[in-house]
């Protein structure tokens, strides 16, 4: 058995700055300034706000064309996950994650039962017959979370007044560094400034399974 490991953190410089309640975005790059897809970035609040309980949800994981689909999935605690096969071999989906351990053997066009996830945390997942396959499911209890499209750009909306830590993540981070945090005030006042983030990322495990970098 093939044990699944990922990485956790990453180190930027972050000026804080100063943006007005409502919409807000992040610009992710790489180091060359080529926009990141798929960075997961959180705002907590200093002094957290009751919200109301958002209803769980069931999202699905497709294996296309021997690839994980999609590369990382934003989950809230009580969502749930299936595993969908569309390929035409089978597949042995599995994580030794601490948030939740599991093996799913799937057919060609057959689907998991779902698996609920209660916790914070990030699980790795790969397929023990493909190394090249893996995914990541990040779950969150942040007031405030989301996820960079093929742009780079993280959008936030309706954001109440306050101080809040930014948290950006992304699967290949390289391991050993101070992770990505940076104080930032929302206020009133003062015009949106969108703020842009440069991550140092290792290469895709995708086209390469780098087995020793990978912690989860």
């Amino acid at each position: 058995m093939r044990w699944l490991l990922g990485v956790v953190t990453a180190s930027a410089l972050l000026a804080a700055r100063a943006v007005s309640a409502g919409e807000w975005s992040i610009h992710v790059q790489d180091d060359a300034h080529r926009p990141v897809g798929d960075a997961v970035a959180t705002l907590v609040p200093d002094t957290p706000t009751p919200a109301p309980a958002a209803a769980s949800s069931t999202k699905i994981i497709d294996q296309k064309n021997e690839t994980f689909v999609p590369y990382v999935q934003v989950l809230r605690p009580g969502d749930a996950v299936v595993f969908r096969n569309s390929d035409a071999t089978r597949h042995h989906v599995y994580s030794f994650s601490t948030l939740k351990s599991f093996e799913l053997v799937l057919a060609p066009g057959q689907k998991s039962d779902p698996l609920t996830f209660d916790k914070p945390g990030i699980a790795a997942v790969g397929c023990n017959i493909h190394d090249h396959m893996v995914t990541y499911l990040y779950v969150s209890d942040a007031p405030a979370i989301g996820i960079s499209g093929p742009d780079g750009v993280i959008a936030f909306s309706s954001l109440p007044p306050g101080r809040y830590t930014l948290h950006v993540w992304h699967p290949q981070l390289h391991p050993g560094r101070a992770e990505l945090t940076q104080v930032v005030q929302i206020s009133d006042s003062a015009p949106p400034a969108p703020l842009s983030v440069s991550l140092s990322l290792l290469p895709d495990p995708r086209t390469r399974m780098d087995r020793e970098h990978m912690e989860y």
